[in-house]
């Protein structure tokens, strides 16, 4: 606990492996969530258009509502999950640096921006496929480079 009151982890390196354990598991998950993605949705713009739009010449079917609403509702959750771990520890060791509350908010932003612009492309308009693509790919890649700032701290002193 000397650690929620000091910020030094100079004398827990217990503490050190194990933020360091879940910020590599974070990682993964980050890795693991963006395979999913490309199968289940996809990554680009046209097989995501014809994931949630179907394809009537090559008689493919849109996704249904609750498949669609059931992994927005996952996305949401670990979503906030993973940013609640990082941004917590990111602050913790970074709380010094000026850059720390941008990468922070932008992290939130966008990690909150792509789940809800999925269901903005599903149920307004073809044209938030383009930003929900964005969101994810900038969501994934700072959510990575964060995870990979913390290790390094961690891990190289």
């Amino acid at each position: 606990m000397k650690f929620l009151v000091t910020k030094d982890l100079a004398h827990s390196t217990l503490l050190n492996y194990l933020m360091g354990s879940v910020v590599f598991a974070i990682f993964l998950y980050l890795g693991f969530d963006a395979v999913l993605h490309a199968y289940v949705i996809g990554l680009d713009i046209d097989s995501a258009s014809v994931t949630l739009f179907g394809d009537v010449e090559n008689f493919v079917e849109p996704i249904l509502i609750d498949s669609l609403l059931l992994q927005v509702h996952i996305d949401l959750f670990m979503t906030l999950f993973a940013l609640l771990i990082l941004s917590s520890i990111y602050i913790r060791l970074y709380s010094d640096k000026v850059m720390t509350k941008w990468v922070v908010h932008l992290l939130f932003i966008m990690g909150m921006l792509a789940p809800m612009t999925l269901l903005l492309a599903y149920f307004v308009s073809p044209s938030f496929t383009a930003m929900w693509l964005i969101s994810f790919v900038l969501w994934h890649v700072l959510a990575s480079i964060v995870a990979i700032i913390i290790l390094k701290k961690l891990l190289f002193k």
